[in-house]
């Protein structure tokens, strides 16, 4: 249901309607994709105690396991972190997401410490996709996405730092939105790297997207003359993608394809995107986890002990040159938004994966569509493309800045 729909029930009925969705879900997708549910009374009281006027007003949502609730644990898909990090508190997020009148229905699981794209997670269960569990939500923001996507809620809260909103909002298709590393959303979240780590969230809806903007972003923004955007195919960064042809399709209902020399451009700014990302972020992770991962090896998943750990040998010159290839990815991005206003690439190089799917080879090709906004620090929004076989890819909408017109404007297609 969209926004207005969930804010015709009374508040004890849609507080009802969140459980018995949840308890309607498979077994499977319930228990990878909830860490906890608020009981039913107290979300009722939470939705009939909006202010009045509160721009989400009636509006439940659930939060990625990141992000702190008072008197509830933190896990971040682990095994062991709700009882290593105690909680003190009302994240930044929540606390504002009450004034605007939204209601916290409870808590989502994710990859292990945010660190994977597909929504693998051994201590919760590999969260599949909510219509075809053949397939996997995508991640690291997994359980957000899928309740959304089974509508449980109409909006939750995850983040991204690689593609964490863009890939399961490209799989399940669904609106997404990251915002920007370092604001007041993301800095009390438990961090995977403060360098790229931003929060953002999942609607079902342009619509809700839209509202959901303009009450914690700003608020709709018109231009004088039409946005300039242009596109790259999906085939302009990794050849043979069995979404390019859709993508550019959709793609060109709203922007035209980049000029050879702005292409050129973006690619040749983008080389090496991919490993210098993987250096920055699994370098500041290890910093993160440098003491638990000797008092809690057992309790890692060994994939990414493995990858923590290996970071703590980096040299230092290989994360200095990892840092200047980020420098110039920024400058390029400085350089595009100098003529343009937006630029649109594919959310992922392929629809939702299956398990067999989920391998380094088809990490690094989805990065090769992520990692260059992520290391440009940019804002993205990603929205919905059907595909012929009921699957579903994305766009990502990437802008100068969260208070770009554009996002309003591209929603308003929808």
């Amino acid at each position: 249901m969209p926004f207005d729909a969930w804010r015709e029930l009374e508040p004890s009925a849609a507080a009802r309607a969140v459980h018995q969705r949840v308890a309607g879900l498979p077994a499977l997708l319930r228990s990878a994709a909830l860490a906890w549910l608020k009981p039913e009374s107290a979300l009722g009281e939470e939705l009939s105690g909006a202010p009045l006027g509160a721009p989400l007003g009636g509006i439940p949502y659930f939060l990625k396991d990141l992000f702190d609730v008072a008197g509830v644990p933190t896990h971040a898909g682990s095994a062991f972190l709700g009882t290593a990090r105690p909680v003190t508190g009302d994240c930044q997020i929540v606390r504002q997401l009450r004034t605007a009148g939204a209601a916290l229905a409870g808590k989502t699981h994710l990859v292990e410490f945010a660190a994977g794209l597909t929504g693998e997670n051994r201590n919760y269960g590999d969260c599949p996709h909510p219509h075809r569990a053949d397939r996997l939500a995508g991640g690291s923001s997994s359980g957000s996405a899928a309740l959304v996507a089974a509508g449980v809620v109409p909006l939750s809260i995850g983040t991204d730092t690689g593609g964490s909103v863009r890939v399961p909002a490209s799989f399940c298709g669904l609106f997404g939105y990251r915002g920007t590393p370092g604001d007041e959303w993301v800095r009390d979240a438990f961090p995977l790297s403060p360098t790229c780590d931003t929060a953002g969230w999942f609607t079902a809806g342009a619509a809700d997207m839209r509202e959901t903007l303009a009450a914690l972003v700003s608020p709709p923004g018109g231009s004088k003359s039409e946005p300039r955007g242009v596109f790259l195919r999906a085939n302009d960064l990794l050849a043979g993608s069995p979404v390019d042809a859709a993508c550019a399709r959709a793609a060109a209902e709203f922007s035209a394809p980049a000029d050879t020399d702005t292409r050129d451009a973006l690619l040749a700014a983008w080389q090496g995107a991919v490993d210098a990302y993987s250096t920055v972020v699994m370098s500041e992770a290890h910093i993160i986890h440098r003491t638990w991962l000797t008092t809690h090896r057992s309790a890692y998943d060994p994939a990414i002990w493995q990858r923590f750990s290996d970071a703590g040998n980096f040299e230092p010159e290989k994360v200095t040159a990892a840092r200047k290839v980020f420098s110039g990815v920024q400058e390029n991005f400085t350089q595009f938004f100098r003529t343009h206003d937006f630029l649109v690439l594919p959310g992922a190089p392929l629809p939702a994966l299956t398990k067999a799917q989920c391998t380094a080879e088809t990490r690094r090709a989805i990065l090769t569509f992520s990692a260059p906004a992520s290391l440009g620090r940019r804002p993205v929004l990603t929205v919905p493309v059907p595909l012929e076989d009921g699957l579903t890819a994305g766009l990502q909408i990437i802008v100068r800045d969260p208070a770009s017109p554009v996002l309003d404007w591209v929603l308003r297609k929808f």
